[in-house]
C-alpha cells in the first residue's frame, strides 16, 4: 500500500516517458470527444439537471451545459455523460474503462481547488488510469461475481482527489477505503441482458470517488481498501511506474459495446470483401465467446441498441456504417435494420470463450439468396493497444462527435487547447470551452457531419 500512496503523491510531469504523456493526450481527447456526442442523449439531458437539482454548487462545470454543480456533481454528470455513448475507451482486463470517471473526475476537482496546470491534469489523469486499471483487473481476481466499471473508477478519483486536496497518506488510505465500501458494486451483466440507463456504473463511482476524498479531509474513516491492500493481490500493484496500463487501452472505433465490435467488423469485412449488397443476405451467424452472445437485444432505445450485436451488425451490413445516428432516432426507426437484426443468429464457441478476456473474437458467416456461404476469418475488433489507431484516426473521431454539438470553430479551439496540454499551457481555456453551453441539437441525419468517414495511412475504417 505504500508503494501506491508513494505513487499517488510523488508522481511528477517530469516521471513520466514522453510516449505516455501523448497517450495521455490521445485518451483526453477522445473522451471529450466521446462527451460531446453523449451530451446530445435523453441519459445525459436527466442527469444534467440531477445534478445541478441535488449536487448544487458553483465550483465545477457541467460540460456545454452551462450550469454547475459540486465537483462531486459535475463527475457524476460528465461521467454519466461520457458513459451515455459507448464510444469510450477501455482495458481488456478490466472487461470496461477508467478514463470515462478519471478524466471528468479529475477536471472537477482541478476547477474545484483552482488548479489550472495542464501538466498537473496530464500527470492526475495518467495516475487514475493506473489506479483504476489494476484496481479492476485486482476486483476480478479477487471476487466472483462481475461489477461494472465503477467500482474501479471510485478507487482511482479518491486518488485523484486526495492528490488535489493535498491529503496525507494516512487520509489517502481512508479515502481509497472509503470509495471501495461506497463504490457501486453493481452487475455488469444484468445490464448486458437488459439494457437501461444505468450502464456501466461510472459516474456514481466517479462521485463515490470524489465525495471519498473530501470526506477523509474532514476525518471521516473507511480503509482498508482491500482491492489495493490484500497481500494476495500485491502482484497487481508491484509494477506501479515500471508497467504503463494507460498505453494498454483500446479505442473504439463503434458507439457499441466492445463485445459487438469483433463481429461487427468481421462482417463489414465480409460484405466489402464480396460488395455484398443488404438485399442478397438471406440470415448472418455470428459465432463468438459467451459474455458477447448475451448482448441479444433487438433495441427500442439507443442504450438497447449500443448493448446489442445483431443491432449493429444489421444496421452496418445495411448502411455500410456504424455511427452514433445507427444507434440512435434514425437507426432506431429504420425497418431494414430491424429486419435484418432478426436474421442475425449468434452462438458462442469454446476456443472464443477461452481467449476471453485477453482477447475478443468473432466470426461471421453469411448466408446468401443465391446459395453461395461466405466466412470470415476470426476477427477482433481494431483499436486494440496491439494494433493502436493512428493520431489522425483520433482526431477526426474527435472532430465528427464534437462538431454538430458545439461547431466546427469551437472543436477546433478545443482541439489546440488539448494538444498544448503538455507544454504546461494554462487549463482556463480549456475549462472555458467544456463550460459553455451550447444550444440543443439532434443527432443522425440531421447532422451530416456524424456521417463522415475517416481513414488513415495504416487504417481504413467506415465510422461515425
Amino acid at each position: 500500500m505504500t508503494q501506491a500512496l508513494d505513487f499517488i503523491h510523488d508522481t511528477r510531469f517530469e516521471d513520466l516517458p514522453q510516449e505516455i504523456v501523448h497517450e495521455a493526450v490521445r485518451c483526453i481527447a477522445d473522451t471529450i470527444g466521446v462527451a460531446a456526442g453523449g451530451s446530445q442523449t435523453q441519459l445525459s439531458g436527466i442527469i444534467r439537471s440531477h445534478a445541478v437539482r441535488q449536487f448544487g454548487g458553483s465550483s465545477a462545470h457541467i460540460w456545454w451545459d452551462g450550469r454547475t454543480a459540486s465537483p462531486a456533481g459535475a463527475a457524476l454528470a460528465n461521467a454519466m455523460t461520457i458513459d451515455a455513448l459507448d464510444a469510450h475507451d477501455g482495458h481488456k482486463l478490466t472487461k470496461g474503462h477508467v478514463g470515462c470517471g478519471v478524466i471528468p473526475g479529475q477536471i472537477a476537482m482541478m476547477e474545484a481547488e483552482g488548479r489550472t496546470d495542464a501538466r498537473e491534469l496530464l500527470t492526475s489523469v495518467v495516475i487514475g488510469y493506473e489506479i483504476g486499471t489494476r484496481a479492476g483487473i485486482s476486483l476480478h481476481a479477487s471476487v466472483s461475481d462481475y461489477h461494472t466499471s465503477g467500482a474501479w473508477i471510485a478507487l482511482a478519483t479518491a486518488a485523484l482527489g486526495a492528490r488535489q486536496l493535498g491529503l496525507n497518506r494516512a487520509q489517502t488510505r481512508e479515502a481509497l477505503g472509503i470509495a471501495e465500501y461506497h463504490g457501486p458494486r453493481s452487475q455488469m451483466m444484468r445490464c448486458i441482458d437488459a439494457p437501461t440507463m444505468v450502464k456501466d456504473g461510472s459516474g456514481w463511482g466517479a462521485m463515490a470517488g470524489i465525495s471519498a476524498a473530501y470526506l477523509a479531509r474532514d476525518g471521516f474513516t473507511g480503509a482498508p481498501a482491500i482491492t489495493m491492500e490484500d497481500s494476495e493481490l500485491a502482484g497487481y500493484w508491484d509494477d506501479l511506474g515500471r508497467t504503463w496500463r494507460v498505453a494498454q487501452q483500446y479505442i473504439k472505433l463503434y458507439p457499441v459495446c466492445r463485445w459487438a465490435q469483433p463481429a461487427v467488423e468481421a462482417v463489414l469485412r465480409l460484405i466489402s470483401q464480396h460488395t455484398v449488397e443488404a438485399d442478397q443476405i438471406d440470415r448472418i451467424e455470428i459465432a463468438t465467446f459467451h459474455e458477447a452472445s448475451r448482448l441479444t437485444t433487438i433495441p427500442e432505445t439507443t442504450e438497447q441498441a449500443q448493448y446489442s450485436l445483431p443491432f449493429p451488425v444489421a444496421a452496418v451490413v445495411v448502411r455500410g456504417t456504424l455511427g452514433v445516428g445507427e444507434v440512435t432516432e434514425s437507426g432506431l426507426a429504420d425497418p431494414e435494420i430491424r429486419r435484418m437484426a432478426e436474421r442475425v443468429e449468434i452462438t458462442e464457441t469454446e476456443e472464443f470463450n477461452a481467449a476471453f478476456p485477453a482477447h475478443r473474437i468473432a466470426s461471421a458467416r453469411l448466408y446468401l439468396k443465391d446459395g453461395r456461404i461466405l466466412q470470415s476469418e476470426a476477427t477482433e475488433a481494431k483499436g486494440d493497444p496491439e494494433d493502436k489507431v493512428s493520431d489522425a484516426v483520433i482526431w477526426s473521431k474527435f472532430h465528427d462527435l464534437t462538431e454538430p454539438v458545439i461547431g466546427p470553430g469551437r472543436a477546433d479551439q478545443l482541439e489546440q487547447a488539448l494538444r498544448l496540454l503538455p507544454s504546461d499551457a494554462d487549463l482556463g481555456d480549456l475549462f472555458g470551452l467544456l463550460a459553455a453551453g451550447v444550444e440543443n441539437s439532434s443527432i443522425g441525419d440531421k447532422n451530416p457531419q456524424y456521417k463522415r468517414r475517416y481513414s488513415s495511412t495504416s487504417q481504413s475504417v467506415t465510422a461515425w
